[in-house]
């Protein structure tokens, strides 16, 4: 359970049980947003189609497209003017998707052709079992879900005796030769594979005329170290943030307190190259979404505009832990760790979108929640990545503030936090979208 309005927050290991559980239940961005639609279900939220005409009404709402999904709780009373307090996060991670001819191999053995996606740690993907995921697209235009949970594919690693100098020379990957899973002997049989998955999805495979699927480690996520005070699992980038944000909406909307704004939920897909796709932050779904919200109400273009100058963005993506093997690759006077509170993002060349009103905001909701903070900012020497954070505040003129939670491993196919974090986020999330 999430803190009450004036209770200090205590961690709650019941909170990160959760976790766990949706980092399994999501093994694509597909399913995360269609767990997280289901959870929001259950707490009183209804879905609305873009293709239909919106009400007014109060209460929770959500519009779920691809792998994204927005969702708001409007109280009672609230004006075509009111302002939003918005929590985003992003629903992808690097990983090997499915190429659009997938049935490949060599030298007697099947493989599955894949592209990589985002900025992977690629080594992760090694010696790995793994299974596939994502969405089919039938010939009607619906979408079917799919998972195949169980060792499937594997990339195995070349011998150390076929490749003397590994542990000296370091390991090299070739993106192209070096990363084509197997998933069994024998020759190559054209459509096998979406054979497969309509299988397992339940269609016929002829009735299946595109697919997105991707590789997910099937090694699910554990509590970790002699205490349990760590968490080791897939996605935690940034699958950890969209849950706690999707607990504090739920958890503020069944308060049904008397909210000035309207609290919201906003997570992308296509985070992790860039942004620029129909469901990506970079894309018109999240301002569509607010305006018709605002026009639903009776409100004006003049509405909308004052609506908009009065919102703030609580933009959540994971950051990095200081490293003890490589402390030297961090700002030496931000060393952020675990289970020490969510972490306030800093970079004034604005690849995060923070500045000094937006640490005031970010440090108030800490302050109501009852949790502690940390400070981080990139070493001098060592490009800083991004996030959502800049490109919604660009693109939709709203004040905007990156924090997250730190991590160690970013990116790669199983990451690490701390156990303690993931309510504390999501405590100050909640803060946040109160008031």
């Amino acid at each position: 359970m999430l803190r009450g309005m004036s209770s200090p927050a205590r961690f709650d290991r019941g909170h990160t049980d959760d976790l766990l559980s949706f980092l399994t239940a999501s093994p694509s961005p597909y399913h995360a947003v269609a767990t997280v639609a289901a959870r929001l279900e259950k707490a009183g939220f209804r879905q609305v189609a873009e293709v239909d005409a919106w009400d007014g009404a109060s209460g929770g709402k959500f519009v779920l497209r691809g792998g994204a999904i927005i969702a708001w709780y409007v109280p009672e009373g609230a004006g075509p003017a009111t302002p939003f307090r918005i929590v985003g996060a992003h629903t992808d991670s690097p990983n090997l998707r499915v190429k659009p001819m997938p049935d490949t191999g060599s030298y007697g053995w099947r493989q599955i052709a894949v592209e990589i996606y985002g900025g992977t740690l690629l080594n992760t993907w090694l010696d790995r079992d793994l299974g596939l995921s994502g969405r089919l697209t039938l010939r009607d235009g619906a979408h079917r879900l799919v998972a195949v949970d169980r060792p499937l594919l594997r990339v195995p690693q070349l011998a150390v005796h076929l490749d003397r100098s590994v542990n000296t020379d370091g390991l090299k990957l070739d993106r192209q030769r070096h990363l084509t899973p197997i998933w069994g002997i024998g020759g190559v049989r054209e459509g096998d594979l979406i054979a497969y998955m309509a299988e397992e999805a339940g269609v016929a495979a002829d009735d299946v005329a595109g697919w997105d699927l991707m590789v997910h480690s099937v090694e699910p996520p554990a509590y970790l170290g002699r205490d349990r005070e760590l968490v080791a699992g897939p996605r935690l980038d940034n699958l950890l943030s969209v849950h706690a944000e999707a607990a504090a909406l739920a958890a503020v909307a069944s308060r049904g307190a008397d909210l000035p704004h309207i609290p919201v939920l906003a997570a992308f897909d296509h985070e992790e190259n860039g942004s620029q796709s129909d469901t990506g932050a970079d894309g018109p779904l999240l301002g569509t979404v607010l305006e018709r919200s605002v026009f639903a109400r009776g409100g004006s273009y003049e509405d909308r505009a004052r609506a908009f100058a009065g919102t703030v963005c609580l933009s959540s993506d994971t950051g990095h832990a200081v490293h003890p093997n490589y402390a030297e690759r961090h700002e030496p006077g931000h060393h952020p760790m675990p289970n020490g509170g969510p972490i306030l993002k800093v970079n004034v060349n604005q690849r995060y979108a923070t500045d000094g009103s937006g640490r005031a905001v970010f440090a108030a909701a800490c302050e109501r929640a009852g949790v502690p903070w940390q400070s981080f900012v990139s070493n001098n020497a060592v490009p800083c990545g991004t996030t959502i954070g800049p490109i919604t505040a660009a693109r939709h003129g709203i004040a905007t503030v990156d924090i997250g939670v730190a991590i160690l491993s970013m990116h790669s196919a199983r990451e690490l936090c701390g156990a303690d974090d993931p309510f504390l986020l999501a405590n100050v999330l909640a803060a946040f979208l109160e008031g």
